[in-house]
């Protein structure tokens, strides 16, 4: 499969479809028993507290991969990303309530490069906070 956009159909400034990714404690045990990531901050609210933590917080991993499904469901092939990094900044808290927590992902066309790849930088958002900084995808497109 290779990328549905055309390197000719973008430039820099170029903003991919905003997502929300809606998270809860169901989530990250599902989360927890797919990656092996059992760690009690992650599903023990008063583990989480004892520990300093406002109160339980999604998986990193779990958030960082949240964030780039706004790139591979542009591209319509997660084979077309060739680097992603981020740097965290801020967890993602999850109440345990109705609502839990939401990921507010945008994304944009930041860096035309060689061989057809572009730079999309990303925006990560829980509760209006920053949750990831530098988070930044290298694209192979068509």
């Amino acid at each position: 499969m290779t990328s549905k956009i055309a390197f000719a159909d973008v430039e820099v400034g170029t903003e991919l479809p905003a997502r929300s990714f809606p998270v809860d404690r169901a989530t990250l045990v599902r989360y927890a028993g797919a990656s092996g990531d059992f760690n009690p901050i992650h599903w023990n609210e008063k583990f989480a507290v004892a520990v300093g933590l406002p109160d339980v917080i999604a998986h990193g991993m779990f958030t960082m991969a949240e964030a780039v499904r706004v790139v591979t469901d542009w591209t319509g092939d997660p084979g077309a990303v060739v680097e992603y990094g981020v740097r965290f900044t801020k967890p993602v808290v999850v109440p345990n309530d109705d609502k839990g927590a939401v990921i507010e992902v945008s994304g944009k066309v930041a860096a035309l490069l060689d061989d057809n790849r572009v730079r999309v930088d990303l925006t990560v958002t829980s509760a209006d906070e920053k949750v990831l900084t530098m988070s930044r995808a290298v694209v192979q497109l068509g």
